[in-house]
């Protein structure tokens, strides 16, 4: 089951538990069904992609019912219906009816039903992840409004009474929610049963009312911190250390391969290692791992998330450290290959002998910047469902939206690692110049 985890009070963390309207609602249906559930937390704008590649069964995450879904995914019976509002500044007074977004800026999920209703009132739609960073952005005044689920804006208020926000209009449009599943999968039937008998029973009333039927009062700062410092810090060495070690450690052995390729005079190994270098030095990481993820399952070639995240780590830290080594082992003087051709080496052993012992004093110092700004980008992995520390820090912020203390707190983290990595990188340093005249 595909949510997103950062959408209070439909699907949020409550530390590191996973909760909210919507997980409640179908863990009610799945006892129900006889069946287990497995969620799988992805941003929205890519949950539907993750659907369509088959990385999840279902969607549940406060899915509009519309036309292009229901032409294209099985649906379900509404299980919540709502209204939309726009949302802006309590200073704000330029905005008393829909039409009134006409010329201004909305903060929307761009694959959303709201950025429509934005987009149909003339507004500019700015493009966020979610909700709480579009509630942000107005209250900092960098737009003018949200268009969003009146649910989740009034527990957004009522959980930020500090915000600076108010809701100024509500939308004439019914927002009926629904589960989605791809067409054929044949298990909406017996949701939708599971639904009706959840409405007849008043078990789904009871749900609705254990999240909308009392104001949501949100933690201390202090406390928002303590809870999530220890599930981050796990997510660093369950996740973000090992994923930088394997990816490292594997795209190192294929730029050693691309640089000797690179350095060949056969042409037949120097322009395929021209290429792969030219093609993953010039497109985005970001565009490599949707790629990896999310279209290769089109070709049959179907990774989960930790293999995708590797394999496109590796290729992308292969493409820049091949660039590094070759020019590493070009700086090495002609001269030790011809000392080393004198004392009857062959090319191979001149070169694990000599060369590249010399050229790896040069590479140390661009490497180790390779290694640290890999550590980093690991933060991307959470666009195709592995759940790393930034990660964790951006579920912890969206309930509580404390932005500037978690994102710190992450900042913090990511600097500490990287410190770590400048000091290794001096001794080592040390070590393989200490035999080099100064």
């Amino acid at each position: 089951m595909g949510t997103e985890g950062v959408y209070p009070p439909f699907s949020y963390h409550e530390g590191n538990k996973l909760t909210g309207y919507d997980v409640e609602y179908f863990d009610a249906v799945a006892r129900r069904l006889g069946v287990e559930v497995t969620y799988v937390e992805t941003p929205w704008d890519s949950i539907f992609a993750a659907l369509d590649s088959g990385r999840i069964d279902l969607v549940a995450n406060q899915v509009t019912k519309n036309p292009e879904r229901s032409a294209r995914y099985e649906l379900s019976t509404p299980y919540v219906t709502t209204r939309g509002v726009v949302v802006v500044r309590d200073d704000d007074t330029s905005v008393n009816a829909l039409d009134d977004l006409k010329g201004k800026s909305s903060a929307q999920n761009i694959t959303s039903s709201w950025a429509k209703v934005a987009s149909r009132a003339g507004a500019e739609v700015v493009g966020v992840e979610s909700m709480d960073k579009a509630a942000d952005l107005v209250t900092q005044g960098r737009v003018d409004a949200l268009v969003n689920d009146e649910l989740a804006v009034r527990n957004f208020l009522s959980t930020h009474p500090d915000s600076g926000l108010r809701i100024a209009v509500t939308t004439d449009d019914e927002s009926q929610s629904v589960f989605a599943a791809k067409k054929g999968s044949g298990i909406m039937p017996e949701v939708d049963r599971t639904i009706a008998e959840m409405e007849a029973d008043g078990t789904a009333q009871r749900i609705y009312d254990t999240y909308f039927g009392v104001e949501a009062q949100a933690p201390s700062t202090w406390t928002v911190i303590k809870q999530n410092i220890g599930p981050m810090v796990s997510s660093v060495l369950t996740a973000t250390l090992p994923l930088t070690a394997i990816s490292f450690v594997l795209g190192l052995a294929l730029a050693l391969v691309l640089a000797l390729a690179r350095l060949s005079t056969n042409r037949l190994l120097e322009w395929p290692a021209a290429i792969f270098v030219s093609v993953f030095r010039g497109t985005p990481l970001l565009v490599q791992l949707f790629i990896v993820f999310f279209g290769l399952p089109q070709l049959g070639v179907r990774l989960g998330p930790w293999p995708s995240a590797v394999l496109a780590f590796s290729l992308n830290v292969a493409a820049y450290a091949a660039e590094i080594i070759r020019s590493a082992i070009l700086s090495v003087p002609k001269g030790q290959w011809e000392a080393a051709s004198t004392i009857g080496m062959n090319r191979a052993l001149a070169l694990r002998r000599v060369i590249l012992p010399q050229a790896a004093r040069v590479a140390v110092p661009p490497l180790s910047n390779t290694l640290i700004s890999l550590v980093k980008d690991t933060s991307l992995a959470s666009g195709i469902l592995v759940t790393e520390m930034f990660r964790r820090a951006q579920i912890a912020a969206a309930p509580s939206g404390a932005f500037l203390e978690l994102y710190g707190v992450a900042a913090a983290i990511y600097w500490i690692i990287c410190f770590v990595l400048g000091v290794v990188q001096t001794r080592l340093e040390t070590r393989l110049g200490r035999f080099v005249a100064q």
